[in-house]
């Protein structure tokens, strides 16, 4: 658990998210987007404060299914589950704090 740095092209499916019990942070983009590239520093700041959250970074784009069924639009976005139940959203986080308010639920 904790931080993960790469996003990965292998991801779970939707069903398989939505079973993961406890807490969970899902965060859709792509190493070269501009925007995740920033927020990469304040995503991990904010992790370390929560090194019980498991964190999924999926690779998002054309044909990629789990963000559509997230409607993610915009990179970075952060989503935060309970128990398969999604309990908060950042999109395009600028800040440590606002991403530590996400975490904190």
């Amino acid at each position: 658990m904790g931080y993960v740095a790469n996003y990965s092209e292998i991801v779970p499916d939707r069903a398989e998210i939505d079973a993961l019990p406890g807490l969970l942070l899902i965060e859709f983009g792509v190493d070269g987007c501009p925007h995740c590239q920033r927020a990469q520093s304040c995503i991990e700041t904010a992790m370390q404060a929560r090194p019980e959250l498991r964190h999924i970074k999926v690779e998002d784009g054309p044909g990629r299914r789990l963000g559509r069924t997230f409607r993610v639009k915009l990179w970075p976005t952060l989503i935060v589950m309970r128990d398969g139940q999604e309990i908060g959203r950042a999109v395009r986080p600028t800040s440590t704090q606002e991403i530590s308010e996400l975490l904190a639920g």
